[in-house]
């Protein structure tokens, strides 16, 4: 075969190409394949003991217990897919309870609006049990407020001291962290002050170390220099305290335009990104500071709102591959009751209960449908400011993963079957970036509660050690070398 070029000739462009590709992939390594909580659940540092998240659990099962004491009243509050066929209450069809304790799987097959509703109530309800809360955040910022010098500097050291005691017991959520305040000439003396208090006196209560999935929110940027200044900080309280270097972690909150679009009109992301040196493990969405930079009136400042979401598709295309999260923003409307009973007095009204009720459906529907576009938009994370709002969350992230688990089961068993061949199933051509795409959402499915393990290894043909491996690539290499 004739040839032009021998490897001598050519050995200089292929290291030049080798050394680019190495530089790209160092940026964009791809997914982490670790756990994403899938919320961030914040609260002022002046109220933060080492036992909230149970306490925020058990405030959760109460407004569930009160406003939808059965699976048919939650599916119907929240708008659930079918909800509308199923009957109001339990008593309406006594049988179908009695067939969904017996044999869920005939009525997956048969009433898949009733079993998605009774699975997803029972599991969120498992949850709010088990792990109420994923990811806590306490606030030094827009739930704190300003307050004197002595006082922050009490809360940053009790809150730290809450914190190890948390560790030592058991308390604490898989994720938590800080929220400081921006870095802006204002606040960055009293910013720095306080993360400097708060790393000190935990890492001197908890014997040295940081609790595990620890991380620094940096609120409000508007230019890199304010990251950068955040990894300068990190550095220098590693050194001081005794902490592994690298071991401080921060997460970017992009609620301003100038964080989005610097002043020489070139996208800011990746500078951000770049500022952070390693440090930055996600980016967050601010919902209404963002919208208020935009000059939305506060009456359309939400989540759904055409300019979050192009501020959202902006931290998607800067972001992708590069194993940052991606977090979005919070519903600002509480499910709270407008009249509450006061011991001693007189009992509500059966029109005031019903007022509740109503109330509390309202903001639970709202919620929830930010929460199901945010999946949709593959946001898997958010902000929740209220107790009542954890039943709504688990249940949009479980019908989610649950609505298109048959779909999802039938392409990835079809797709692993015929290894690294293409696929059709249906209308729906398979490759095999959607085949790690698919092994994703069941890693996301078990890892946020919709799914366990071993459902999740009936449902997609493959093993535990397949699924745990994170890497389509890998199983479809080993089921080629059997």
């Amino acid at each position: 075969m004739k040839k032009s070029l021998n490897d001598d000739s050519i050995g200089a462009l292929s290291a030049k190409l080798q050394q680019a590709n190495n530089d790209f992939t160092a940026v964009y390594p791809g997914e982490t394949g670790k756990r994403q909580p899938v919320h961030t659940v914040y609260g002022g540092a002046h109220l933060f003991k080492s036992d909230s998240a149970t306490r925020l659990g058990a405030l959760a099962r109460r407004s569930l217990d009160q406003f939808a004491p059965d699976f048919l009243m939650f599916a119907k509050a929240i708008g659930l897919a079918g909800s509308e066929q199923l009957p109001d209450s339990p008593e309406e069809d006594a049988g179908l309870v009695a067939q969904l304790e017996a044999n869920r799987e005939q009525v997956r097959h048969e009433n898949k609006p009733a079993w998605l509703a009774h699975a997803i109530y029972n599991r969120v309800n498992e949850k709010l049990r088990r792990e109420p809360v994923e990811d806590f955040r306490v606030d030094f910022e827009d739930g704190y407020g300003n307050r004197p010098d002595e006082e922050e500097d009490g809360h940053a050291a009790s809150a730290a001291a809450e914190v190890a005691e948390g560790m030592r017991n058991e308390t604490l959520p898989p994720f938590i962290g800080i929220r400081i305040k921006p870095f802006t000439e204002e606040l960055r003396a009293r910013s720095m002050r306080t993360l400097d208090i708060f790393v000190s006196t935990l890492v001197e209560e908890s014997g040295g170390k940081l609790p595990q999935n620890f991380v620094v929110t940096q609120p409000k940027i508007t230019i890199p220099e304010q990251v950068s200044a955040l990894a300068d900080l990190f550095e220098l309280l590693e050194s001081k305290t005794g902490l592994a270097k690298s071991s401080l972690k921060l997460e970017m909150m992009i609620e301003t335009t100038q964080s989005i679009i610097n002043a020489r009109g070139e996208i800011n992301l990746p500078q951000l990104l770049a500022a952070a040196r390693g440090r930055c493990v996600a980016a967050h969405f601010g919902t209404y500071d963002y919208t208020a930079s935009c000059s939305i009136t506060a009456a359309h400042q939400h989540m759904m709102h055409p300019a979050c979401d192009f501020a959202k598709n902006m931290m998607q295309v800067s972001f992708a591959g590069t194993g940052i999260w991606l977090s979005d923003g919070a519903t600002n409307i509480m499910p709270v009751a407008p009249h509450r009973f006061t011991e001693g007095g007189p009992a509500l009204t059966p029109e005031q209960i019903e007022e509740n009720r109503n109330v509390v459906h309202r903001a639970w529907k709202l919620h929830y449908d930010h929460v199901k576009h945010s999946l949709e938009t593959a946001f898997y994370q958010g902000w929740d400011l209220h107790p009542a709002q954890l039943p709504t969350r688990y249940a949009a992230v479980y019908a989610f993963f649950l609505e298109s688990l048959d779909a999802a089961s039938e392409r990835l068993k079809n797709f692993v079957e015929k290894a690294a061949k293409a696929t059709l199933v249906g209308d729906v051509f398979d490759d095999a970036a959607t085949g790690q795409g698919l092994l994703n959402y069941f890693l996301r499915a078990i890892n946020c509660g919709a799914l366990t393990e071993e459902e999740a290894v009936e449902r997609s043909g493959l093993t535990v050690a397949e699924l745990r491996s994170g890497s389509f690539v890998k199983i479809l290499n080993n089921r080629q070398s059997l």
